[in-house]
């Protein structure tokens, strides 16, 4: 998981709102099933698109302000921020390919 950083309230602000380039968050959980499958989707999407994009992690259990701030109401749900401000939010597992045609119109 070296491409995927762990979010929280902390690292937010700098590594979210503050990214110079669009940012993918992946809101989950460890009890998640459709969220352990689409995991590994997000990992490889980070290091295929490294200086493209940057890719975060949310733990909805122990950040669970954040998950409420921005409404996730069920996860996974990766949400797509660009500038600053959320652009585009899939919501269940998505395929690779469904995933990486959002990257690319960013």
């Amino acid at each position: 998981m070296a491409d995927v950083k762990e979010l929280n309230n902390e690292n937010w602000s700098q590594e979210v709102l503050k990214s110079d380039i669009p940012v993918l968050v992946d809101f989950w959980a460890p009890w998640c099933g459709p969220c352990k499958m689409v995991g590994p989707v997000v990992e490889s999407l980070a290091a295929e698109n490294i200086g493209k994009i940057k890719v975060g992690k949310v733990n909805v259990d122990e950040n669970q302000n954040l998950a409420a701030q921005f409404g996730i109401r069920g996860i996974p749900t990766l949400t797509f921020f660009k500038d600053g401000a959320e652009v585009k939010r899939v919501v269940g597992a998505q395929s690779k390919s469904q995933l990486q045609q959002v990257v690319d119109g960013l």
